[in-house]
């Protein structure tokens, strides 16, 4: 129920937009690594909802914030109440589009460096962004991939001074979808 909820809220921002030229996932893997030296903290979603129209570019992404997973339960837990806050801020988004379409050519097998610029929305903070990847095409699908930064503090993620060396100030998100025609 929840990705039909989630594939409607996507579908929502392409109305009009003609089905042949939309492809979607609700399999997106979300990694993101926010550790030290001292631990590693790494966490990965594999049920973030995208969709990409590849006439306009458009391209959005949804995730529900309890679908990270991680080696440790208690790791998980912490996530959840006290850095994500979970509860309170159940999803996080991105909405934009592809500033290089030109550059990418669905239509032909190959791999095309892409960038996206739009807004990311994580703990209830929505910022402009402007992020790198690469657009593999083959046998008619393509898988986007893209690795950028974040700083916590932009998105009012608070670390307590208790465990601050155990948490990096930055964590790194790689985002892997493998996009079907819709």
């Amino acid at each position: 129920m929840k990705n039909i909820i989630l594939i409607a809220l996507l579908l929502s921002g392409f109305q009009g937009l003609q089905a042949q030229d939309i492809f979607f996932t609700r399999t997106g893997k979300v990694e993101f690594k926010a550790g030290s030296s001292v631990e590693d903290i790494d966490g990965v979603n594999n049920e973030a909802a995208s969709m990409i129209h590849t006439k306009t570019g458009e391209i959005a992404f949804t995730l529900l914030v309890k679908s990270f997973h991680f080696k440790r339960a208690l790791m998980e837990e912490h996530f959840n109440e006290n850095y994500m806050e979970s509860t309170v801020y159940p999803k996080a988004s991105f909405k934009g589009k592809i500033t290089n379409l030109a550059a990418v050519n669905f239509a032909a097998a190959g791999q095309y460096n892409a960038t996206a610029e739009g807004e990311l929305t994580i703990h209830g903070v929505t910022k402009k962004v402007t992020v790198p990847g690469k657009i593999t095409v083959q046998n008619g699908k393509f898988s986007g991939q893209s690795t950028f930064k974040i700083l916590l503090s932009d998105y009012g993620i608070k670390v307590p001074s208790v465990v601050a060396d155990k948490i990096a100030k930055e964590a790194e998100i790689t985002v892997l979808c493998q996009y079907e025609p819709k």
